[in-house]
């Protein structure tokens, strides 16, 4: 399984913080985001390469990050050559960047989006892979309504397949949250680029998953403990 880490975004909402360095590498309880999420991923056995897709403007930061940073399993860096947040690709299309570049086509794909913070593992998710045999979203309980109209939103049934999936709703049908992480089995990576083709929105990985649920099965795992998405200023200074 090889671990993609999407980092190619601007983080225009933290700005001035981020206008000349990236949301993942900023300093969080004497770490970076981005370590803190590699540190614990790097230790489950079944990865074997952490992929980190960055942009043109940050991406002698990440190299210098790469070089200092220990890990088990080795890490590649991918620019996606954008310049600013006007002319960035969006999720979408950088997953596809990262699967074309590294030749990950027949590839199992953990996909974890590099700005959030957790208190759990991502070992149960890959172990719940390994069992459902289907590829993953996880989910959460989400009580506020003004919270699920931003998110994606899932109904699953009593084994917990995903049946259905809505990106910010106006009317959300559950209280199942999606947070940005997924595995895809190796079987459906080939249906991400064929969905693009179909016209999926390439700006946010949850539009993906909508589209693929018309073709493939997914099962959602879920959250055994928080995340925090550092989305503004006010939760960075919270947590820094």
């Amino acid at each position: 399984m090889k671990n993609i880490i999407l980092a190619a975004g601007y983080a225009t909402r933290l700005y001035p913080l981020t206008e000349n360095f990236p949301k993942p590498l900023l300093p969080v309880s004497n770490s970076t985001i981005l370590d803190k999420l590699i540190d614990d991923i790097d230790k489950i056995p079944d990865i074997e390469e952490h992929i980190i897709v960055t942009n043109h403007k940050f991406i002698h930061i990440f190299e210098d990050w790469r070089h200092k940073k220990p890990t088990k399993k080795p890490v590649t860096l991918i620019d996606d050559l954008s310049t600013e947040n006007a002319n960035r690709l969006g999720a979408v299309n950088d997953l596809v960047l990262a699967i074309e570049t590294k030749e990950l086509q027949n590839a199992d794909l953990l996909v974890v989006a590099a700005d959030n913070l957790l208190n759990f593992s991502f070992a149960g998710f890959v172990e719940f892979f390994k069992e459902k045999q289907t590829s993953l979203i996880m989910t959460h309980h989400e009580p506020d309504i003004a919270a699920l109209q931003r998110t994606g939103v899932i109904e699953i049934d009593k084994d917990s397949k995903v049946l259905a999936m809505e990106e910010k709703p106006r009317v959300p049908k559950t209280h199942n949250a999606v947070p940005p992480f997924y595995i895809y089995k190796n079987d459906d990576v080939k249906l991400i680029k064929q969905c693009i083709t179909e016209g999926c929105n390439t700006d946010a990985p949850g539009n993906l998953v909508n589209f693929m649920l018309r073709k493939t099965t997914f099962h959602a795992w879920q959250m055994t403990g928080n995340r925090i998405d550092i989305g503004d200023l006010e939760t960075y200074e919270k947590m820094k």
